[in-house]
């Protein structure tokens, strides 16, 4: 009897038996799935109330997510200045954060939506319709605005999420999901609806991604390593957020105003994010006019340069480059340059040394725009702007879950919709097929 009652208070309360690592993930990922059928037809205007309830919480509670994100930043103290720009919350980006979910609960919510509708032969109205996914493990590094972001943005598109950030964030991804699951408990919501793997043991990703019974979908957003160990390992769906190592080419008639303009702010703005230029190609018929100005208030930056050849003979103080540097992401004040013969010479180096992110050109030259438009295989592709652009708050999406690199589902911010699959609803008046 005794043993019986063992059994079932483990059963129903695992907090309160010693279970392993592995269990109490399972466990997550079951309630998880759960969670995910109430959810996936949760009203809109509840969602919308939750997410603007959400947003007031990290204001109100913005004390405790910066005492936390401090004992992050403590912990990092040996690493660079980039990083710590990434890994630091103050109340200016914690309202950024509260805003992006105010935001996105102003959003259409396209669960339901209809894809497009189409009458048959047969009499049958087929209607091919938007639904959530259902349960999504997203894997990230460094940036703690991240949790509330894939928070707000899996919920307003029906799915339950398991986040599992960097261990050099913990603390302040810890404070943010208790807040926010506070909210969403509070509501009324399944508790699985929203969770966080509470642990820095590197094991907990290895046995999530074998879940592949309960969870849909993974999405792992953060360095190279991460990325491929993610799609090594997983039996789930993966949808890849890789690497940015993005690129500003200067065309022959570029306005080298503009150029200096857009290359800096591509550089310089904020390096540590995806986003940011690593490579710069300068077209040799504008080298010798764009490049010593360029160079200078790089350096006046105190931005590393990693040139070529002919970069190195119009600046002497640039470091010779290597082939290691025009695929390597810095996420720092390093940069890559590289004099190109050809608008033909640089997209070939784009998509050869690239990441299949975001590259732009600066160009007077339609033709050239259109031809760098149409053979440059990235998420996205701009004319005369910088590449900090990509962006869901940027494109109109409200916040994003990362840039996918992919070009299976969803490339590029991934938002809302890129949140959902479809099924097929049939509409029939008694139909049989013959």
């Amino acid at each position: 009897m005794l043993t019986i009652l063992l059994v079932k208070e483990q059963f129903f309360y695992p907090d309160k038996m010693k279970i392993s690592l592995n269990k109490k993930l399972e466990n997550m990922a079951r309630a998880a799935q759960a969670a995910s059928r109430p959810l996936g037809v949760l009203a809109t205007d509840e969602k919308n109330k939750i997410l603007i309830n959400m947003a007031s919480a990290l204001l109100a509670e913005k004390d405790k997510i910066i005492s936390a994100n401090k004992k992050d930043i403590v912990n990092c103290q040996s690493r660079n200045k980039a990083f710590i720009d990434r890994l630091t919350l103050t109340e200016s980006r914690i309202k950024q954060m509260a805003d992006s979910l105010i935001e996105v609960s102003k959003l259409k919510d396209p669960v339901l939506n209809v894809i497009s509708s189409r009458d048959v032969p047969s009499g049958l109205k087929i209607n091919k319709v938007r639904t959530p996914i259902g349960v999504i493990a997203i894997i990230y590094e460094s940036r703690p605005n991240v949790t509330s972001d894939c928070i707000g943005l899996c919920f307003k598109a029906g799915n339950c999420v398991i986040l599992r950030g960097g261990s050099e964030s913990l603390n302040s991804n810890r404070a943010i999901f208790n807040i926010l699951n506070k909210v969403a408990l509070e509501a009324g919501l399944s508790r699985g609806t929203i969770n966080l793997i509470d642990t820095a043991d590197h094991k907990a990703v290895d046995y999530l991604l074998k879940l592949n019974n309960y969870i849909d979908l993974v999405i792992p957003r953060g360095g190279e390593e991460l990325i491929n160990k993610v799609v090594r390992s997983s039996l789930i769906p993966v949808i890849k957020h890789y690497k940015g190592v993005c690129h500003v080419y200067v065309d022959e008639e570029a306005d080298l105003n503009m150029a200096h303009k857009i290359c800096l702010n591509a550089k310089i703005q904020r390096p540590g994010v995806c986003n940011a230029m690593e490579s710069m190609l300068v077209h040799q018929g504008a080298a010798v006019r764009f490049l010593p100005g360029m160079l200078k208030d790089f350096k006046d930056a105190q931005v590393q340069i990693r040139g070529c050849a002919l970069t190195k003979k119009i600046a002497k103080w640039v470091k010779l480059a290597t082939q290691k540097d025009y695929r390597t992401e810095y996420l720092d004040l390093i940069l890559s340059v590289k004099v190109v013969d050809s608008l033909d010479s640089a997209i070939s180096h784009i998509n050869e040394y690239g990441s299949h992110h975001s590259d732009s050109i600066v160009t007077e030259n339609a033709q050239a725009a259109e031809k760098f438009l149409k053979e440059v295989d990235s998420a996205c592709v701009y004319v005369n702007a910088s590449t900090r652009f990509t962006d869901g708050h940027q494109f109109g999406m409200g916040a994003e879950i990362g840039i996918s690199t992919d070009k299976l589902h969803a490339r590029g911010p991934m938002a809302l919709e890129e949140l959902t699959t479809y099924k097929y609803m049939v509409y029939g008046s008694g139909q049989v097929r013959e």
